[in-house]
C-alpha cells in the first residue's frame, strides 16, 4: 500500500460521483420533459418513434399499466434476442461462422441482457456473431439500461404527486432516456476510446507475426461501441472472454480510468436525477453519502487485503509485495481494486482482473457488495429505488423506537409500503441462499465446479449473488454453461430484476395517491448524519446478517484455510 494507490483508488471513485452530479442534473429535466439543449436534433426522431407505436407520451399510466408495459416491453425483447442466438448460424454478418446456441445457453444469455445482468456463460469471441453482438447484445444494453431508469422516473413523480393518479409513462421515460442521455454519451465515450486504440470494425480477424516470427489470428469486433455502454448502462457483458482485462478492450491506463469512471457515472447520475426530482436534494444527497461512504470503506478494506503477499508464496519462500494472482501488471493492485469495488457495487460487472484470484477476504468484499442490493450506486434508476426502500424501512424502524408515523419525503409511510419493502428486501437471499443450497448437494450442478471445499461453496454463492443482483461477474471457476447452471442463474436473474421493480412500482402506485405532507415538529430529518448512520446500519443488518452465515463457511473458512499454509498446518 501507498498513498499513490491510495489515490488512485479515491480519483477513480471520486470523479464518477463528481461528473455524476451534472449529468444528473440533465438527465431530471429528461425524466421530467423540460428542454434540454439536444431537443431540436431529438424531439423529431421521438415523434416518429411514438407515432411508428401509437403512443401518447401525455397519457399517464397507473402503476399496473406501467409495471404492464414494462413487462411486456421487456418479454419482447427477450423473445427477439433468443430468436437471434438460436437463428445466429443462418442469419448474416457472421464471419466468423459460428453456429447458433443451445436452448439452454440462449435462454441463458437472451434472460442475461434483457435484465442488464451481462452474465456469460460463453466465450464471447469464440460463440457471438458480428451481427448478434451489435443488434442483439448491444441493443439491450441500451434498452436494458433505459428500463431502470424508468423505475427511478416513476418513483420520483409518486413523491412529488398530492393525491396524484398516474406515475408517467414507461414508454416515454424509455424512448427520452435512451436517446437523450443513453446514446449521446455511448457515442462520445466510443469515439474516445477509438482515438484511444480500442479496436472497431466489422472484420471477423486479424493475422499478426509474434517476435518469434510465428502467425497468430486475433479475434476482432466492433468493441468501442459496445464497450462505451455496457459500461455507461452498467451492464458488463464483454465482446471477449476476459472482458476489460483484454488489451483490445482495454489498452491502456488511460482507457482503464475512463471506462472504470464509465462504470459509476450514471448510477450517481440517477441519485441526483432523482433528488431534483423530487425536490429533496437534501434528503437524497444523504442517500448518496450513505452510499458513497460504504463504497469506499469496502475499496479501503480490498486495498489492504489485495495489498498482502499471497500467503502460498509466503510459506514459499517468494518474495511477494502483493496479490499479482490474477491481475494485469499493466494496471497493478490500485486500478484492480478500484474496478473490482465499483463493479460489485454497482450491478456492472465487468472486470479487469480475476475475482476468483484475489484473496478470499478480497472475494467475500466482492460478494458482501452485491448482497447489500446493488446499490453503490447499482445501475441507473434501479440503484436508487432499492436505495430509497431502504431510506422507507430506516424511517419506519425511527418511527418504531419513538413512537411516530413514520415519514418520508413528504408522504406517509404505512403497512403496504413496508409489505412491499420487504418483498424486495427478501427477494434476493431468496434467489440467492436458496439456489445455493440447492446446488450444494447436486451432482450435477456440483459437476460444474472447479475447486471443492469452501473456495467451490464460493463459486457457487458468488454465481447466484451475481445473478440475483444482476451483476454479472464471476468467480470463472465455474463451468456454468449446462442446463442446470443456465437455467437456475437465469430464474435467479428474473427474480432479481423483475420483482423489486413491480415492488418499485407498487409503492410508487400506493405513495402517488396520498397527499403531499408539509415537515412539522414530529417529522424526522431525513438529510443529517444522524439519518445516515441509520440508513448504513439498515443496509447492513439487512444485507450482512442474511448473507454472513454463507460468507463464514466460504470465504471465511478459506481464509483460515490459506492462513494455515502459513503456519505449517
Amino acid at each position: 500500500m501507498n498513498i499513490q494507490g491510495w489515490a488512485e483508488i479515491a480519483l477513480t471513485i471520486g470523479l464518477a460521483a463528481l461528473i455524476g452530479w451534472p449529468i444528473g442534473l440533465y438527465m431530471s429535466r429528461v425524466w421530467n420533459g423540460e428542454r434540454t439543449w439536444l431537443d431540436p436534433v431529438m424531439k423529431p426522431v421521438e415523434g416518429l418513434f411514438y407515432r411508428a407505436a401509437g403512443v401518447n407520451p401525455a397519457h399517464s399510466q397507473g402503476w399496473l399499466g406501467y409495471a404492464g408495459a414494462l413487462l411486456a416491453f421487456n418479454a419482447a425483447g427477450f423473445l427477439f434476442l433468443y430468436a437471434i442466438l438460436r437463428m445466429q448460424g443462418g442469419l448474416p454478418m457472421n464471419p466468423q461462422g459460428f453456429e447458433g446456441l443451445s436452448p439452454h445457453l440462449a435462454f441463458n444469455t437472451a434472460v442475461s441482457f434483457v435484465t442488464n445482468t451481462n452474465w456469460q456463460s460463453y466465450g464471447g469471441e469464440t460463440t457471438m456473431s458480428t451481427l448478434t453482438q451489435m443488434t442483439g447484445l448491444t441493443v439491450q444494453n441500451f434498452l436494458s439500461a433505459a428500463t431502470g431508469a424508468t423505475l427511478a422516473a416513476a418513483l420520483a413523480r409518486a413523491f412529488v404527486a398530492s393525491r396524484g393518479e398516474g406515475v408517467g409513462n414507461f414508454w416515454a421515460d424509455m424512448t427520452r432516456t435512451t436517446l437523450w442521455v443513453l446514446l449521446p454519451l455511448s457515442i462520445v465515450v466510443a469515439l474516445t476510446l477509438v482515438g484511444l486504440g480500442v479496436t472497431q470494425t466489422l472484420a471477423a480477424s486479424a493475422t499478426a507475426t509474434g517476435l518469434e516470427g510465428g502467425s497468430q489470428t486475433l479475434s476482432l469486433f466492433p468493441t468501442a461501441s459496445q464497450l462505451a455502454i455496457k459500461q455507461l448502462g452498467i451492464n458488463g457483458g464483454g465482446v471477449f472472454n476476459v472482458n476489460s482485462a483484454h488489451p483490445f478492450e482495454n489498452p491502456t491506463p488511460l482507457t482503464n480510468l475512463i471506462t472504470a469512471i464509465s462504470i459509476n457515472v450514471l448510477g450517481w447520475a440517477a441519485f441526483f436525477a432523482f433528488g431534483r426530482s423530487v425536490l429533496a436534494r437534501k434528503d437524497v444527497r444523504a442517500l448518496a453519502v450513505a452510499a458513497l461512504v460504504l463504497l469506499s470503506l469496502s475499496g479501503a478494506a480490498m486495498y489492504a487485503i489485495e495489498s498482502q503477499p499471497a500467503p502460498a508464496l509466503v510459506a514459499a519462500g517468494v518474495d511477494a509485495s502483493a496479490n499479482m494472482e490474477g491481475k494485469e501488471v499493466r494496471f497493478g493492485v490500485p486500478a484492480s481494486v478500484a474496478w473490482a469495488v465499483q463493479t460489485t457495487g454497482a450491478s456492472n460487472g465487468s472486470v479487469n482482473s480475476m475475482h476468483a484470484s484475489y484473496m478470499p477476504l478480497g472475494g467475500a468484499v466482492q460478494m458482501f457488495l452485491m448482497q447489500l442490493g446493488e446499490i453503490l450506486p447499482g445501475g441507473i434508476g434501479s440503484g436508487i429505488a432499492i436505495m430509497v426502500v431502504m431510506a422507507v424501512l430506516s424511517v419506519f424502524v425511527a418511527g418504531l423506537m419513538v413512537g411516530r408515523t413514520p415519514e418520508y419525503l413528504g408522504k406517509k409511510i404505512e403497512a403496504r409500503e413496508i409489505q412491499f419493502a420487504m418483498i424486495a428486501v427478501l427477494v434476493l437471499p431468496l434467489a440467492v441462499l436458496g439456489f445455493t443450497a440447492i446446488a450444494a448437494v447436486l451432482p450435477t450442478a456440483l459437476a460444474g465446479l472447479l475447486n471443492d471445499g469452501p473456495h467451490g461453496l464460493s463459486e457457487m454463492l458468488y454465481a447466484y449473488t451475481s445473478a440475483a443482483g444482476n451483476n454479472g461477474s464471476a468467480f470463472a471457476g465455474l463451468t456454468a454453461n449446462a442446463p442446470w447452471w443456465n437455467t437456475t442463474l437465469g430464474i435467479a436473474m428474473l427474480m432479481g430484476r423483475f420483482v423489486p421493480a413491480v415492488v418499485v412500482l407498487a409503492i410508487a402506485g400506493s405513495l402517488v395517491v396520498k397527499p403531499k405532507l408539509a415537515p412539522s415538529t414530529g417529522t424526522l430529518p431525513t438529510h443529517g448524519p444522524l439519518f445516515i448512520g441509520l440508513v448504513i446500519g439498515v443496509i447492513l443488518i439487512l444485507g450482512g446478517l442474511q448473507f454472513f452465515p454463507a460468507l463464514a463457511l466460504g470465504p471465511l473458512v478459506e481464509h483460515f484455510q490459506v492462513l494455515g499454509v502459513v503456519a505449517g498446518l
